[in-house]
């Protein structure tokens, strides 16, 4: 059977949770037991998103293949329960790129190269590439942006080619404001945005409807009447308890019924078995028995997206162990003075997370200090691991200006340096040690050992920056128990305290947590967690 294909297209306004609706109907088309692939499209010039300050984009998100991606990709991760590959991430960037090299080459035949046909052929040939390699039941296509943005507007055109000699299925997510004022749902702007998608050629099957309360059937009943499409086409997104309800919401509205009709799919029967387990997970989100409160140490917290991946990992968490997860975001430099005890008082966890640059880090070790001298459960990620071994160098073996060399370079106990392969490298996209690297846990009284309940693991990584084996024998000696290690034991990926919970790892374990595959170093910070509270 031929690869069918769905395309989200947004309009009016960003930030109406495309990623959100995308990875909600690939839950509900796995529900299904298709085979389905997201590929998404961003239209900044970047060619990933591996430069990007997280103040403007939010987090970087790694796949096991090395790609740097789009944070919605995380989201399709933690929706599907699968790894996704950087083939499915398509960025302007990447077009304009593999464009004027094949330009270069003479591969046009010294054609004058336009946007139509070459750019939206190459875009086609991408995603039917994709079918071809894959052979999935049904691609999901999220087009970034909003239908009138210049940098998207080429994509969706290829959109609408696509459509010419392949079975489509458009989805429009769009925006219903409602003005307390006048107390009723508006919807000349969502008017505004069909008129936007049928310029550029295209009529939706469906409008998704982005609310704070629920859609009213009034208000159902104008859009389809300007959008020319029956009611039931008309679909609720009001803002849910959690944003694993959705599929649940869209599949209470017939909505999937709907859409496994208009696929050819509609033999195709729903695993019950399937649902009910995604209904168990997320009631165990909605009516947990149990809370903790973990403080979350960062450089960015003042942009939650930063740390999207962390967050959700303390949810997936939570739900393995029947518990409402309170976050109390804590910006590191409020950390740096100050009586501790006041700032991170009533806290049962703490998580201190990755980033890059100076700022802020002694306030991270003075809350990793905190943690370690109070038995409060700690887990250090990434950076956190690195300021985790520099603070018990400190503080524990003496060494009181130990450091990474990243942030003083002139330190003379540099317990955490720059990787050897590093040295030399001025490209700044792409050259991290990234991806999924396997890691050895020899000891089974390890904190790690007891977590991932195995001694051969793999995680995700992002950084250049290691622990420094110089003092490896120093730290050991001294009560720092270095329990992971890379396959040719070369690279410490692991440190813990021999006392208490407290473990650091050199990964990024957030970045494979799935609501139905919890991270174990997740699900073991928040056991240690509620333990100490109760």
């Amino acid at each position: 059977m031929p690869t069918k294909y769905v395309v989200i297209l947004g309009s009016l306004m960003s930030g109406l949770g495309k990623g959100v609706v995308t990875s909600s109907i690939l839950r509900i088309l796995d529900f299904y037991n298709c085979k389905v692939i997201p590929v998404k499209f961003d239209g900044y010039l970047n060619y990933d998103c591996g430069t990007m300050n997280p103040y403007r984009h939010g987090e970087v998100f790694v796949l096991d293949d090395k790609s740097e991606v789009d944070m919605d990709f995380g989201i399709y991760e933690r929706f599907l329960n699968k790894s996704l590959k950087g083939d499915y991430s398509i960025t302007g960037g990447k077009l304009f790129s593999q464009l004027l090299s094949k330009e270069r080459k003479g591969d046009y035949l010294g054609a004058d190269i336009q946007i139509i046909p070459h750019m939206t052929d190459e875009i086609i040939k991408r995603i039917e590439g994709i079918a071809s390699r894959e052979k999935p039941d049904v691609i999901v296509i999220e087009v970034g942006g909003t239908v009138g943005d210049i940098e998207n507007s080429y994509f969706i055109e290829a959109m609408r080619q696509l459509s010419l000699d392949h079975d489509v299925t458009f989805v429009n997510l769009t925006y219903i404001p409602s003005i307390d004022v006048v107390g009723e749902q508006k919807t000349k702007p969502a008017q505004i945005g069909f008129r936007l998608l049928l310029q550029s050629g295209i009529r939706a099957d469906y409008v998704i409807c982005r609310c704070s309360t629920k859609l009213l059937e009034k208000t159902k009943e104008k859009l389809a009447l300007f959008a020319h499409l029956e009611k039931s086409r008309i679909v609720d997104d009001s803002t849910q308890e959690s944003l694993y309800s959705l599929p649940l919401h869209f599949m209470d509205q017939g909505f999937d019924r709907e859409l496994m009709k208009d696929l050819g799919l509609g033999s195709l029967r729903i695993s019950k078995e399937k649902v009910s387990e995604w209904k168990e997970r997320v009631g165990r989100i909605l009516r947990p028995s149990r809370s903790v409160t973990i403080g979350i140490i960062g450089k960015y917290t003042e942009l939650r997206d930063s740390y999207a991946s962390v967050k959700e990992a303390l949810i997936h968490a939570g739900s393995e162990n029947d518990a409402r997860i309170d976050i109390r975001w804590i910006e590191s430099e409020t950390l740096e003075s100050g009586d501790m005890s006041k700032e991170l008082a009533g806290i049962d966890g703490i998580i201190v997370t990755g980033g890059f640059g100076k700022r802020g880090t002694e306030g991270m070790i003075n809350g990793i200090r905190y943690a370690r001298e109070h038995g409060i459960p700690f887990l250090g990620i990434c950076l956190g691991m690195q300021l985790m071994v520099a603070e018990y160098a400190r503080n524990v073996c003496g060494l009181k200006d130990a450091n990474s060399t990243e942030f003083d370079p002139g330190t003379k106990h540099n317990v955490i340096d720059i990787l050897p392969s590093q040295i030399g490298i001025k490209d700044k996209g792409g050259t991290m040690r990234l991806g999924a690297y396997d890691c050895v846990i020899p000891s089974k009284d390890s904190t790690a050992y007891k977590v991932y309940r195995k001694g051969m693991i793999s995680e995700r990584h992002r950084h250049r920056y290691e622990f420094n084996n110089r003092y490896r024998k120093l730290l050991s000696k001294n009560g720092l128990v270095l329990s992971g290690f890379t396959k040719d034991r070369k690279l410490v990926e692991f440190a813990e305290w021999k006392d208490g919970f407290g473990i650091g790892t050199q990964a990024h374990p957030e970045l494979k947590s799935r609501l139905q595959d919890p991270a174990p170093l997740f699900v073991g910070l928040v056991k240690e967690s509620l333990s100490a509270k109760e």
